[in-house]
């Protein structure tokens, strides 16, 4: 088990662990505290706006513990960022502000081979979710015009540290599973991963329901304009058209299904096409290669393209894509063996993807040309190839 796994799973885990372990994702400015600062008056908001929600729409509102404890999470970084800019450690604050009377404290049994005590502390009278929040917002307000560490800068610190914990017993969050979802989310997100932790999901099934190592498929458009894919001289798949008034190359969309296959080394739509199913798992073969994933794989790719690309020219000069699209992917595949994807793989997918597909929406055809094992996907001109 590696240390990060391990930290992950482990019931308790330090805060100056925590803080180690998300240093390396901070990718803002060090000499400027503004977006740091914004951030987490974005993030105290967010937190802000999921309780309104979950009061406006109760039980309707699905995802309101999930995005609970995002956020809580996301609070959590902005403010160990700007501890850590301004010299202090959230470790040192939040033990001070639990040793406050108002804090009970109890001895409990700990789940640590070298450390068989813990001190627990919670919060003696807790004021409702609405109003705990909203002294979350006020001592927020009064980090804004933080420059320096001083004096009154740690009371601030101080009195944020005290009511986020407070927030935290009174929406009945775990403390330890918010502060290891943070740190899979941000090290998925902003770190470079390594190849060998990366998922491959038909490593142990046989050579005729794996996804090939390396293929070329050609993509061809007719008169008509269908679009048509050839793999090792056969035809696959069905020819495809735009499907919408107003033209926009859609009929192309195969490209991005490649992209998933070479780069995320997933997609059941190409195997469904290549008929390369894992059908010696009958559990598999229905759940992860069957209609359903087909589908979610088909409406995630019409999803991106219709709410993001085509209003940013199809990523074109993009290096990023946005967080949220990435969020929204997660949630999208949730349930799925691609959920163990990092969302900076995704990333690649999306930006590799569209960077092909641009290239064969221009030239009305091409060669894409998928590697699983470099997780690449490259495009090459029919012409040039002949």
């Amino acid at each position: 088990m590696t240390k990060l796994n391990k930290l992950l799973f482990d019931g308790t885990m330090f805060i100056r662990d925590y803080m180690r372990e998300i240093e390396s994702t901070d990718q803002l400015p060090k000499d400027n505290l503004d977006q740091i600062l914004m951030g987490l008056f974005g993030e105290v908001g967010s937190i802000m706006a999921a309780a309104k929600k979950h009061v406006r729409e109760d039980k309707a509102y699905a995802r309101y513990q999930q995005a609970l404890e995002e956020e809580f999470g996301d609070v959590l970084w902005y403010f160990t960022t700007l501890c850590q800019r301004l010299g202090t450690g959230i470790d040192s604050i939040f033990s001070d502000v639990s040793m406050q009377e108002k804090y009970n404290k109890c001895v409990a049994a700990s789940g640590l081979l070298d450390g068989p005590i813990s001190h627990i502390s919670s919060a003696s009278q807790s004021p409702a979710l609405n109003e705990a929040l909203l002294k979350l917002g006020e001592a927020m307000t009064a980090l804004l015009s933080i420059k320096e560490l001083n004096k009154n800068t740690q009371d601030s610190l101080f009195r944020f540290a005290d009511h986020y914990l407070q927030a935290l017993q009174v929406a009945k969050m775990s403390f330890s599973k918010i502060v290891r979802m943070n740190i899979e989310k941000t090290h998925g997100r902003f770190l470079k991963q390594i190849e060998a932790d990366l998922p491959t999901f038909d490593s142990g099934f046989p050579d005729e329901e794996k996804l090939p190592d390396q293929f070329k498929i050609e993509i061809i458009q007719r008169k008509n304009r269908q679009s048509y894919m050839r793999w090792n001289g056969v035809f696959i798949g069905s020819p495809l058209t735009d499907s919408i008034p107003d033209p926009d190359g859609y009929r192309f969309h195969d490209v991005f299904h490649l992209a998933y296959a070479s780069i995320l080394h997933w997609s059941p739509t190409f195997r469904s096409l290549i008929k390369q199913k894992r059908k010696s798992d009958p559990e598999v073969d229905e759940a992860e290669d069957g209609g359903r994933a087909i589908v979610i794989e088909e409406g995630l790719t019409a999803w991106i393209f219709s709410s993001y690309a085509k209003h940013l020219n199809f990523f074109e000069g993009h290096d990023r894509v946005s967080f949220d699209l990435l969020k929204t992917v997660s949630q999208f595949v949730q349930g799925y063996e691609v959920e163990h994807c990092p969302l900076s793989l995704w990333e690649k997918a999306i930006l590799r993807g569209y960077s092909v597909f641009r290239k064969v929406r221009s030239n009305n055809g091409g060669i894409v040309i998928g590697n699983r094992k470099d997780r690449t996907i490259e495009y090459r001109s029919i012409n040039r190839s002949k």
